[in-house]
């Protein structure tokens, strides 16, 4: 017995732990085969067989740099006991299954970095608070709810009243701001669009209808409807009481 003790007492295998980026995944590259993945506790434990040479490991994660590491090795101390006492059957087995070796690594760093298109990608959306689909109201007619078809149910008591709509927007670099135009009287009911240049749902909270009803000896009336609120609800309507001036 005392002349393979390294054999004996030593197990084939060796538990290394590894810290990094949560999700990092361990492959054993001389083998091939996913060792382990980084917890969420930022923390995992590989199990490796012994070998007479360094072990070559990737760490790699989507979104990041992958890296290639080299785990060292050292004798077993039990290897120079088979030494000292002679215990040449012993040696040669420790030789033959790598457990006269040990990996000097107990915990390796595989902290991974962002790759720098991935993050150059994250930055760029950071700094772009609307879809690529915005445009400038010069540049109208490349997105789709400049077009947006709502159903519009204006009416008013008396009936006959003439409606006016105008555009107001508080991105007028998006979403040009426009003058009052003439609809037709009440009532009114209509499938129609909007026809806002410009206009995206993500600007489009910042952008108001403004209704107006005029009738001859009666006050003029205004209501004004968030265009957001009527994508959401896919319509604009509303009902004018007139008073008498």
């Amino acid at each position: 017995m005392t002349t393979s003790c390294a054999s004996i007492f030593t197990k084939k295998t060796q538990e290394v732990n590894f810290k990094g980026v949560p999700g990092t995944t361990i492959i054993d590259k001389d083998k091939n085969r996913v060792v382990t993945e980084i917890g969420s506790n930022g923390f995992g434990v590989g199990k490796f067989s012994r070998q007479l040479g360094k072990k070559t490991i990737m760490a790699t994660k989507d979104g990041y740099q992958s890296k290639t590491y080299e785990m060292g090795v050292s004798v077993q101390p039990w290897f120079f006991g088979n030494i000292l006492i002679g215990g040449i059957p012993g040696i040669a087995i420790d030789l033959a299954t790598g457990k006269m070796m040990k990996y000097r690594d107990k915990l390796i760093d595989v902290t991974l970095i962002r790759d720098p298109q991935v993050k150059e990608e994250i930055e760029q959306q950071i700094a772009q608070p609307y879809p690529a689909e915005m445009v400038m109201r010069e540049n109208s007619g490349a997105t789709k709810m400049e077009d947006t078809v709502l159903r519009w149910y204006i009416d008013s008591d008396p009936r006959g009243a003439r409606i006016f709509y105008r555009v107001i927007s508080n991105a007028p670099n998006e979403v040009k701001n426009t003058n009052e135009s003439y609809m037709t009287t009440t009532p009114f009911e209509e499938t129609r669009g909007f026809s806002i240049p410009g206009l995206t749902y993500e600007n489009s909270r910042n952008v108001t209808i403004e209704i107006k009803v005029s009738k001859r000896g009666y006050e003029d009336q205004v209501k004004r409807y968030n265009v957001r609120q009527a994508l959401d609800q896919q319509e604009i309507s509303g009902f004018f009481e007139l008073v008498e001036k």
